[in-house]
């Protein structure tokens, strides 16, 4: 692969390992977090996840996230941190979920 197109996909990569919780921002009259269960996954194991519902595979290139079988198939993130990722929306642009590791494995 050219070095040009190797540079825009991005380096490929695993997410550290441990329970991702998924939450919307809240507002100031009620919690800061409103948590998303549906949307929560363990990485285990290389480039997979399992959540309540089943388990699938990801893939990290650079910064973006795209689960790419299972359960959560088709959503996108981008990594905002070593354990934070941030829900990209169908139009591309950054959404409001973010989902944060806790650490330990689920």
């Amino acid at each position: 692969m050219p070095a040009s197109s190797q540079d825009r996909m991005g380096r490929l990569g695993t997410l550290p390992h441990g329970f991702y919780v998924c939450s919307l921002p809240g507002d100031a009259g009620g919690a800061a977090w409103i948590d998303l269960p549906d949307k929560n996954f363990t990485i285990s194991n290389a480039s997979t996840y399992r959540n309540a519902e089943g388990a699938g595979t990801y893939l990290l290139t650079g910064k973006r996230v795209t689960f790419t079988g299972g359960p959560l198939k088709g959503m996108r993130f981008d990594r905002t941190g070593k354990s934070k990722l941030q829900w990209i929306a169908n139009d591309g642009k950054p959404g409001r979920i973010r989902c944060v590791r806790r650490g330990g494995s689920g």
